[in-house]
């Protein structure tokens, strides 16, 4: 019986085979001494600490003790290391599938999600380039995915669902970001004064709904300078529309007979 032949490694555009680990180092220079990995640990490193206008390929390169030419073995540019970064952001999540019924997974999904979108503050500011074809962003959307294996939809649909909380997800994580920002900056504006401040500005007549919102109290809170309140309205917010966004999904699934009615 003859045996089978090799397989052939799949042609896949050169971004893909970047993020794969597929596209071997240029050939030039001195014997390869980097790794993808490490360069790409090192960037996310200065991002995390200084924000992403503080990456640049001499900055990596110090940071690894090598020249930049070296870099460029491996990385040809600023937006192939970018790239790199943004998928190795999405790092690897939980080895199992959480427990609990497809609400309950979907929901430690998404505050995963969350979780590190805040954790790397500068995944927001580089633009996103196509669908996610990188194995750290592929392993989450995997994961969100089985959070659905035992419900009786089509796959189409459990991929409709998991797409349709990721606008929920990543605007918060903008959200949060750009107001923990601010609230970094000014800080006074985080010590309970926004309310009140509104109540000075607007008034009935010209801003009715928000005026009603501040007259229930909406918007006070005692006073705090660290942020955590900020932080723990946010997340309270989040929770609420997140609860939202499945109660939908929920009566959908209803609907379709795909899960049964509670009780």
């Amino acid at each position: 019986m003859d045996a089978e032949a090799p397989r052939e490694a799949p042609r896949v555009p050169d971004r893909v085979a970047l993020l794969w680990g597929l596209r071997p180092p240029a050939r030039r220079g001195r014997r390869p001494s980097l790794t993808l990995e490490e360069i790409t640990r090192a960037a996310v490193g200065i991002a995390d600490a200084e924000g992403l206008s503080a990456v640049s390929m001499g900055r990596v390169a110090a940071a690894l003790g090598s020249s930049t030419m070296a870099l460029y073995r491996y990385v040809a540019s600023k937006d192939e290391l970018l790239l790199l970064m943004a998928d190795a952001a999405f790092e690897p999540p939980p080895g199992t599938v959480d427990e609990g019924d497809w609400r309950e997974r979907l929901t430690a999904w998404a505050r995963g999600v969350l979780t590190l979108l805040r954790r790397h503050r500068w995944y927001r500011d580089i633009a996103i380039s196509g669908a996610p074809m990188g194995p750290g962003n592929l392993a989450w959307f995997d994961r969100g995915l089985a959070a659905l294996e035992d419900v009786a939809l089509p796959e189409e649909e459990k991929v409709a669902v998991v797409m349709g909380l990721l606008p929920l997800v990543h605007g918060q994580a903008r959200l949060s970001s750009d107001l923990e920002a601010g609230g970094e900056q000014a800080p006074e504006d985080v010590a309970g004064n926004y309310g009140t401040t509104l109540a000075g500005l607007l008034d009935e007549r010209s801003y009715p709904a928000l005026h009603r919102a501040i007259a229930a109290g909406v918007f006070d809170s005692p006073a705090a300078t660290d942020g955590q309140r900020l932080a723990d309205e946010l997340d309270a917010g989040f929770l609420f529309a997140l609860e939202r966004f499945l109660d939908g999904v929920a009566g959908y699934l209803l609907a379709r007979g795909a899960i049964a009615p509670p009780g």
